[in-house]
């Protein structure tokens, strides 16, 4: 498995609009093959600042089948706007685990 890691800076004001724009997007991307799970989490210091989490059951799930796909348009329509800078996309396979994140 595969976790996907981006630090997304939204244009300031636009928190609300981009969180619902995000709701709406993460429909097309737990449709996508390969994907397993995925989670936003907003910065408690920064307020425009998030955190997504996305895992993919390989690299290529992610950076074809889903980057090269006709809905991943759509997820760039919604999302892509929001963005001051555009982040940076990292990968990250597991090492070692130790327990669950507890909510």
């Amino acid at each position: 498995m595969i976790l996907e890691i981006a630090v997304l800076t939204i244009k300031p004001g636009a928190q609300a609009a981009f969180e619902t724009a995000f709701a709406e997007a993460s429909e097309i991307i737990s449709a996508m093959p390969g994907y397993c799970s995925h989670e936003l989490q907003r910065c408690i210091e920064t307020q425009n600042q998030y955190l997504l989490l996305v895992r993919w059951q390989t690299l290529e799930d992610h950076t074809v089948g889903f980057r090269q796909s006709p809905e991943y348009q759509t997820w760039r329509s919604l999302l892509h706007h929001f963005y001051d800078p555009f982040p940076t996309v990292e990968h990250y396979e597991l090492v070692l685990s130790h327990g669950l994140p507890h909510a």
